[in-house]
């Protein structure tokens, strides 16, 4: 799909499969921004890729404006996506890695401590590591 003036090259993300719980204790920002976060893992969403502006991706999954708007904010925060004055949240997840590291370190220091306190080995933790990452297509 592509929009009057802007190139060709560019891609877009409109239509987007979104599993929302309106029933959950987990807040509707956090469950789109983690769906996002899945998509991207999952090459769904790629490098590029436009998200829906925060106005028509609300109007799809009937919520508020300033939920998603919450969501892309929390993912330019975290280095997954960034926002472009012409073509709104693009997904852009290079920019991010020093920093996804470092997060990432923090919370395995606190899952291996209780992994540990529940006698997991530690081939068992890599043997998850290993099968998690063979669900997002084996990502070296």
């Amino acid at each position: 799909m592509s929009y009057a003036g802007q190139e060709k090259e560019e891609r877009y993300t409109v239509n987007m499969v979104l599993e929302i719980d309106f029933n959950s204790d987990e807040a509707i920002y956090i469950q789109l921004r983690n769906q996002i976060i899945l998509g991207i893992a999952t090459n769904r969403y790629r490098e590029g890729d436009v998200l829906p502006s925060v106005r028509q991706l609300a109007d799809e999954i009937g919520i508020n404006m300033h939920t998603v708007n919450k969501a892309y904010t929390v993912l330019k925060q975290e280095g997954f996506v960034k926002v472009d004055r012409r073509k709104g949240a693009v997904i852009s997840i290079d920019e991010g890695k020093k920093k996804a590291m470092e997060e990432m370190r923090q919370e395995l220091l606190l899952l291996l401590a209780k992994a540990s306190c529940k006698n997991i080995s530690r081939q068992e933790v890599h043997d998850l590591i290993d099968e998690i990452y063979e669900e997002y297509g084996g990502l070296e």
